[in-house]
């Protein structure tokens, strides 16, 4: 199976620009509601994930003696922040055992050209409901 069939395309995923700031990137992931994003260059390759608790542990680390506002949060560019794991990128070539393999401690997936541009991503949500479709399938015949 061409691992294709469950991309997400570019074109329908929010993500950020690495050169993003900490207000922008909260605002993003709030609006989208999502608890992580893909960073991009501004040339469109995968540079890695940033997550909510990446961003709790910056607020924890940085501002416990600080006024924190809006102002101090346009400061701090999101590539200053550290990122405890970044989301494993598949190439737009790999084997479903590979998505599989990479899906089950990512909550989704991003897949890479040849030329390490980002082109998606691919949602363990989409897998895991494609399979269970699949095994449904199977007993709605045998039973």
């Amino acid at each position: 199976m061409n691992i294709l069939f469950f991309l997400t395309p570019k074109s329908e995923v929010a993500f950020i620009y690495e050169d993003y700031t900490l207000r922008q990137t909260l605002e993003k992931m709030e609006y989208h509601k999502y608890s992580s994003i893909p960073i991009l260059t501004r040339e469109g390759k995968y540079v890695g994930t940033i997550t909510e608790g990446d961003l709790l542990w910056t607020l924890k680390d940085n501002f416990q003696e600080k006024t924190l506002d809006f102002k101090t949060m346009e400061d701090m560019p999101i590539k200053k922040i550290k990122r405890r794991k970044d989301n494993d990128p598949v190439s737009i070539e790999a084997n479903i055992e590979d998505l599989i393999s990479k899906a089950r401690n990512q909550n989704f997936v991003p897949v890479i050209d040849d030329h390490k541009t980002f082109i998606g991503i691919i949602k363990r949500k989409e897998i895991i409901e494609y399979c269970y479709d699949k095994i449904h399938k199977r007993v709605d015949i045998k039973g």
